[in-house]
């Protein structure tokens, strides 16, 4: 039996990998990090102490029923599984690279405790052996997603893929890419474009949403999730695994963090929009995938018209797409990590 306890947020279990201990989404969705203050000071406001103290008591009290610990993400999450006192506890490390920033002299006293140290790049892995922490990067776990997922057939190429993120700012993000895709499907009637809306989000509050701003959105498609009509452009809903868009998709407009990155791992070129170009989670991705992200500013029209420049620039693309592939590397990192975990299990 595996089990999953969610640090942050709430998650849909899976047969064989249950969720456990307390658990509750709260305002930041876990983007605390490079001192977003206002964000943490809000997860507190919203019970993130009292979270907090249930979580480390059910580690401290659940924990020796486990054969191992393995945490994902930050450091936070690795302090929090040492609280099991369980061995083999491992660390998979998706939250940092040094590409963005590197891991502090405190994280890397953390890290050390750890059986085995996992990140997300090469760089990063050799950096931190570098200085006394034995990491090893046999690959991203993020680009093993790609092969998540059925094939979906594109209503037609080439296509815009739409991803507003999992949040809740996910809903006003949704209209907003929405309209940008309307203002280039009009200029470039050959393309087409579907709108992704995560498991975490109510497709009732979409359509809602996408209703007020003047679509007409009809749930009859045999195909997509819905279809939404707009001054004789077409948008289709997709509620299934990114993977699948991505693999299809020409450009990817993208308010999410995984799903950008997923795409930026495929060679599909990613635009984002940012009310500010200094916005501390757009700034870090921006560092993540170099030039495979073009971050333009949150207006509609400087959107759609940045998009239009890019789909009349091929090399552009090809330069985002080389540098996607290279900063997000090879796959294969999920099952290499799985392996390493079986054997350590096994002894």
């Amino acid at each position: 039996m595996t089990e999953h306890l969610a640090l942050v947020g709430e998650r849909h279990s899976v047969p064989g990998f249950d969720d456990v201990g307390p658990r509750r989404a709260m305002p930041s969705g876990g983007l605390v990090a490079m001192g977003n203050v206002r964000a943490f000071a809000r997860d507190l406001r919203s019970g993130f102490a009292g979270l907090w103290c249930g979580q480390c008591a059910y580690l401290t009290h659940a924990g020796p029923q486990y054969a191992g610990i393995v945490a994902v993400g930050d450091v936070y999450a690795l302090l929090m599984a040492y609280l099991a006192r369980r061995r083999p506890t491992i660390f998979v490390g998706t939250a940092k690279s040094l590409y963005v920033a590197p891991y502090g002299p405190f994280e890397r006293r953390v890290m050390c405790r750890a059986t085995d140290l996992f990140v997300r790049d090469v760089p990063t892995a050799q950096w931190l052996r570098e200085r006394g922490v034995p990491a090893e990067a046999p690959g991203n776990v993020i680009v093993d997603l790609l092969d998540v997922g059925d094939p979906l057939p594109a209503p037609d190429p080439p296509m815009l893929a739409l991803f507003p993120g999992s949040r809740a700012s996910a809903y006003p993000d949704a209209v907003k890419l929405a309209a940008v895709a309307r203002r280039v499907l009009a200029a470039r009637p050959e393309y087409s474009a579907v709108l992704s809306v995560a498991p975490t989000l109510s497709v009732a509050e979409v359509l809602r949403r996408l209703r007020a701003d003047g679509w007409d959105v009809r749930s009859d498609d045999e195909v997509f999730a819905f279809r939404a009509h707009h001054s004789g452009v077409v948008l289709h809903g997709c509620t299934g695994e990114l993977a699948p868009l991505v693999r299809l998709a020409s450009i990817v407009v993208g308010q999410a963090g995984t799903g950008n990155e997923v795409a930026a791992a495929a060679g599909v070129p990613v635009v984002a929009l940012a009310a500010s170009r200094l916005g501390w989670y757009r700034m870090r991705q921006e560092r993540l995938l170099g030039e495979a992200l073009r971050v333009v500013r949150d207006d509609v029209d400087l959107a759609s018209r940045a998009i239009l420049e890019l789909i009349d620039s091929p090399l552009t693309r090809e330069r985002m797409s080389t540098v996607g592939r290279e900063r997000m590397g090879g796959p294969g990192g999920g099952a290499a990590i799985a392996e390493v975990i079986a054997a350590r299990l096994a002894r």
